[in-house]
């Protein structure tokens, strides 16, 4: 993504090597009682391919709901 709405957060930036870092591979926002999460991610390509990051990454986002910072709060 090039721009998000200010209810979403960016909590990470990647890049290649002499690349500008770049936002909004993945754009959290709370909503309602829960979490809305967009990922840019190709998960269907590492996942298949036992990429130790994409599961940790993965795992991470399953769990989103147990981080205080992000839970739904009640």
């Amino acid at each position: 993504m090039n721009s998000w709405d200010p209810q979403y957060q960016a909590p990470l930036e990647t890049h290649d090597p002499g690349q500008d870092p770049q936002k909004g591979g993945l754009l959290v926002a709370r909503y309602g009682s829960g979490v809305y999460v967009y990922t840019a991610y190709a998960f269907y390509r590492e996942l298949p391919l036992g990429v130790p990051g994409a599961y940790r990454f993965f795992a991470n986002l399953i769990s989103l709901s147990q981080n205080p910072e992000y839970a739904a709060k009640k």
